[in-house]
């Protein structure tokens, strides 16, 4: 006897199943929905610091900086997300007149978690690759002061650097900003006096 699966989603029965929901979030891919777990208290500070520091240094031009409850949109791939933070120096370009699910972010900050990170690092790195305004991709780790930069080159390429440590600054060339790894782990971790 044959077991028939569970239907799929179509992206537009995702996205109104999402819109109604009141406290859960969930990504979207080919056709599945994927609840997504609450964040420690580390990470939420962790995405604060970083927001503070971006709309604090973006104030007064024509950017904007959003947290994880801005959906993206990965054409390509099918993939509805939620980023931890997101910014852009561009007009933003949405899926439709909700206005809740960008498709042209510049830059894509994702802060490590251990159920996460091999997917932050992996498949979704795969995916958010064929974002064409996309030039930074950022992953933050939680236990520890390092950020590791993944910038997209001219050939489409994309280079990796990794900073380490308190004293150190990451630049964010694509808007024009930098990181103070003692700002992004603020109440964090300690500096070693």
């Amino acid at each position: 006897m044959a077991i028939n699966p569970e239907p799929k989603m179509t992206p537009e029965e995702y996205l109104a199943f999402e819109r109604a929901q009141l406290d859960a979030k969930h990504e979207f891919l080919d056709g599945e929905i994927i609840a997504m777990a609450g964040a420690s208290r580390q990470h939420v500070r962790i995405v604060a610091n970083l927001a503070a520091s971006l709309i604090t240094q973006l104030r007064g031009r024509p950017c904007d900086v959003y947290l994880s409850d801005m959906r993206v949109k990965i054409p390509a791939a099918g993939l509805y997300t939620y980023p931890d933070v997101i910014a852009l120096c561009h007009e933003p370009r949405f899926e439709d007149d909700a206005v809740d699910t960008l498709l042209n972010p510049s830059v894509i900050i994702e802060v490590l978690s251990p159920s996460t990170e091999s997917y932050d690092r992996g498949i979704k790195f795969t995916h958010y690759r064929s974002i064409e305004d996309l030039q930074l991709y950022i992953l933050v780790a939680q236990d520890k002061p390092q950020i590791e930069i993944f910038r997209r080159q001219a050939n489409g390429d994309w280079l990796l650097s990794v900073v380490e440590g308190l004293e150190a600054r990451v630049s964010l060339d694509a808007i024009g900003c930098e990181l103070a790894l003692a700002d992004v782990y603020e109440r964090v971790i300690e500096a070693k006096t």
